[in-house]
Order: structure tokens, then sequence, then C-alpha cells
């Protein structure tokens, strides 16, 4: 049996599964975690730790009918101007709270369209965050751009913030699948924002990009493949399109029966992915790619590669805080998310409480499970001896639940003393194979193609 059959045969092409860039996943967040244990976590945080912070800006100009983010559109800038506001008073609030001599590791702007936010606007966030905790030598902060959505100004201000990275979604060049995911883009665009980011220099470059859209074809991925290799890009994330209209109801403007089928998204996906190597991309986990020199590369070689709400990343602080409508919070003891409604979020900060609304506190092996899923998105593999010294758990029972790992996959896996490997042929399946891990209903809403 060739391999594509024997992953046929597994589910590969039928299965619906999480992208794991939590354990648990968000759908299994309930309403017993609150504002009080959010305050909480904060305080019980190191005085003199390192910590990361997540921006979330939800408003766009217009609304792309792909996307499954909590967003919503704006003609004006009343509304962001009011949530600027919002989120200034959420910073105070963590400040109250925040032990002494923290400092940033990471800074990330997310949206939504935070570029959307004007260059006076910018300046005013970045002073109200750096007021709150300080940057240091190695900070690392990084916005996503819009090329439609930017202008020489408002990239002034973001490289005078001190913004090192710069991160762009392409999703794909073609002008049809363009019109049919509701995202024009050109490639002229898209050159010039590079261009005029680089001329600021703000040497790193992150770009999206999609597969599995409608009229998508393996000539139209090859030239769109080709178009963002020339921008060289130091990490390329290689997407798959999560078609659930059912959840994001402005997918119903997709036509549906445009969209490769699940064999074809296989093959889309690994032309890209011979694309990037080719051109001596580095493989990094199951869906990125980044050079030598990348600090993604450094740390997958160095074994300090983590996943977080991101995707793959460097960074090693043990806290996320994230800030603004629906944004998550990771510390060490679970997670904690704000509001998802503007104005639910808007309401609680305005009385000067914390806005989440759910979250999960770690119980049982929760950290046991989450650490080895982690490391095989990362690693491929579940290293026996880690798990073991790490976490409270015997080696008879960590046995029983790599070998029952191991027999779910028809022996495509390897597993030995040293633990349990992914090998290159089996990675279509990394996704499944953390499912198996999952301890937790997988009937939740929200999960996506395996492939």
């Amino acid at each position: 049996m060739d391999t594509k059959a024997q992953l046929h045969k597994l589910g590969l092409f039928d299965a619906k599964v999480p992208r794991y860039t939590s354990y648990p996943t968000a759908p299994h967040f309930g309403a017993a975690v609150t504002g009080d244990q959010h305050k909480q976590w904060i305080q019980d945080i190191p005085s003199g730790s390192r910590i990361s912070l997540y921006i979330h800006i939800p408003f766009c100009r217009r609304l792309c009918w792909f996307c499954a983010c909590r967003t919503q559109g704006t003609q004006t800038m009343t509304p962001v101007e009011a949530y600027l506001k919002t989120l200034q008073s959420e910073l105070r609030l963590l400040q109250q709270y925040l032990p002494t001599d923290v400092h940033l590791s990471r800074l990330h702007w997310g949206g939504g369209t935070p570029t959307l936010l004007s260059a006076p606007m910018m300046n005013t966030l970045a002073s109200a965050i750096r007021d709150v905790i300080p940057f240091d030598e190695n900070t690392e902060f990084s916005v996503e751009i819009d090329p439609n959505e930017i202008d020489s100004d408002r990239l002034d201000a973001l490289a005078k913030a001190g913004m090192t990275r710069a991160s762009i979604g392409v999703q794909d060049f073609d002008a049809d699948i363009q019109n049919s995911i509701g995202r024009i883009q050109s490639y002229e665009a898209t050159r010039w924002a590079v261009e005029e980011i680089r001329a600021r220099g703000v040497a790193s470059l992150n770009t999206d990009i999609l597969f599995g859209l409608p009229h998508q074809t393996p000539q139209k991925m090859v030239e769109s493949v080709e178009k963002l290799l020339s921008l060289r890009p130091d990490r390329v994330a290689l997407y798959g399109y999560a078609h659930v209209p059912w959840m994001a109801k402005r997918q119903q403007l997709i036509p549906s029966d445009s969209l490769p089928t699940p064999e074809e998204r296989l093959e889309l996906f690994d032309i890209a992915r011979k694309l990037f190597t080719w051109d001596l991309y580095e493989e990094i986990g199951i869906d990125h790619f980044a050079t030598r020199q990348d600090g993604l590369s450094v740390a997958r070689n160095s074994g300090r590669l983590r996943r977080n709400f991101q995707g793959y990343t460097d960074d090693t602080s043990d806290v996320l805080i994230g800030i603004g409508a629906s944004s998550i919070s990771k510390f060490p003891q679970g997670y904690t998310q704000n509001a998802p409604a503007t104005g639910l979020y808007t309401a609680a900060i305005r009385d000067a409480r914390f806005a989440t609304t759910k979250g999960h506190a770690f119980s049982g092996d929760d950290t046991l499970r989450a650490r080895m899923i982690e490391q095989l998105m990362c690693e491929f593999r579940i290293d026996r001896a880690e798990m073991l010294a790490v976490f409270d758990i015997s080696a008879d029972k960590l046995d029983a639940i790599l070998a029952q790992t191991d027999q779910a996959y028809n022996g495509l896996l390897k597993l030995n003393d040293t633990g349990l490997f992914v090998p290159p042929e089996a990675r279509p399946l990394t996704r499944m194979i953390a499912r198996s891990l999952d301890a937790y209903d997988l009937s939740k809403a929200g999960h996506s193609s395996a492939i």
C-alpha cells in the first residue's frame, strides 16, 4: 500500500481536528475561570520575569470572507478611537496588579487590522504599553500589516515605536481567487509594503499564504508561491483554509463547490512545501518555513521551539497576557479569555474589572498532555526522558499512553525506549496523532480539516 493510500485509510482526508495552538483547546474553556482568577494569576508572576503581550485590534475597513477571526467592519474611526481608550484603561488596570521589574519579551499587535490605527494612535498605544511594561534590548515587537491599509506615516510610527518584525497576510496572489474570498491585495501593493518596511530598518518579515482556497490549482499555487519567494520573507506560514461557514457566517459568500477536495489540498500543500524547501527554507513543524538564520530555525535546532495562539514561536516566556476583546492569556496555571464582544469587553474595563468571561485552570494531567502535544507538533516526537523528569507520571503509565498512540497508526510511527517518533511520511497525520493524546471531548465545534 502506498503512503497516500495508507493516509487515506487512516482517515486523513475525512478527519476534523483542532490546530492545537493550545491544550486544552479554546472550545473547552469554561465560565468557572473569572476575572478574579485572571487578576490572581497576574499577581503570581514572579518579580523580574520577562512576559509577552498580545494586543487585539478587532476592526477592519473591509471584512474578508475567508477569515474566521473575531473582527468587525468599520467605515469611520469613531469606534476605533473609543476602543483605543479602552485598551489604555485595560493596560492601566494590568499595571495595578503586575509585579515590579517585569520586562517585555514579545509584543504582538494582531487583529483585525492593527494598521487601521492612525500614526498618532499608534504612538499613543505604544507609549501606553511602555508605561506598563518596559522594553529591553531583546524585546521583539511584531505587527500584522495590511498592505492596503498602510502608508509612510504609519510605517514611520511603527518603526519609531520599536517594531522589529512585520507580518503580512498574502493568502494568494491570483486575482480570481482573491475575488472569491473577498480579499483584493495586489502583488505590487504587497511588494511596496515590504520594501518600505525594510527601508525603515525592520529586518524580519513574516508572511502567510493559504492552501485549499476556491479555484486554487497546482499551477496557481506555483505562481503565488514564486511571487511570494521573490519578496524573500524570513518566515512563511502555509496554513490550510478552514471552511467553517456554520461558525463564520461571512464564509457563506465563498463558493463551496469551488473548493479543492481533501486530496487536492494535500497536493497543493506538497507543491508549496517543495518550492519553499527548494529555495532553502527549513521546515518548521507542520506548516511553517524559515530561513536558516531566522529565530524559528534556531529554536527548532536547539529544542526551544514552542507553539501558541499565533502558531510557532521561539518565545519561551511562561506568561502571555492578551489585551483587548476576545484576547486569550496563558499563565502557568491555565488560560483566560476576554469577552469576545467589544461592548461587553468595554463595559467590564469601564467598571475597572478584568473582562475575563471564560478560561481553563490546569488540573490532572493537563500540563503533561499539553507538553506532549506541543513537542509532537514542534519536533515530531515525544521525549520519554523529558516527560518522566518533568511530570509526575510513572514509567508504566507513560509507556501505555505512547504504546496506545503508536498502535492507532498501524506501524507508521516509531516507538522505542527513548520515546515516540513521527517519520516524514507520517507527518501529515501529526494533528490526528495529537488528537489521540487529547483527553477532552472531541465533539466540540471549531475543528478544521486535518489537511
